[in-house]
């Protein structure tokens, strides 16, 4: 691996482990005893998959505005992940 791919993949490395964490919030809070407010889930649920998209974006050497709009950074990606991942856009609204 050269040493810009090794920085790129360091890169999306980080922007996986944001994701992550956000997952296990999420996985986490629905399991809380007292419950958690569904919009608080939902809100790390959307980070996470904003973050991952990010890595990938990242890791693809792909620039991308500031942005919390999901649908704008799967259309960075391709059309074949578009396709893939347009229903993610839902997840948009509960930022």
């Amino acid at each position: 691996m050269s040493e810009p791919e090794r920085i790129l993949a360091d890169k999306a490395r980080k922007w996986m482990h944001f994701a992550e964490e956000d997952l296990r919030l999420a996985e986490h809070a629905l399991h809380l005893a007292s419950g958690c407010p569904y919009r608080l889930i939902a809100y790390h649920a959307q980070q996470c998959a904003e973050k991952y998209i990010k890595a990938f974006l990242v890791y693809s050497d792909i620039d991308f505005p500031y942005t919390r709009n999901i649908r704008k950074l799967i259309r960075l990606c391709g059309d074949d992940i578009f396709q893939a991942l347009q229903d993610a856009d839902a997840l948009t609204p509960l930022r």
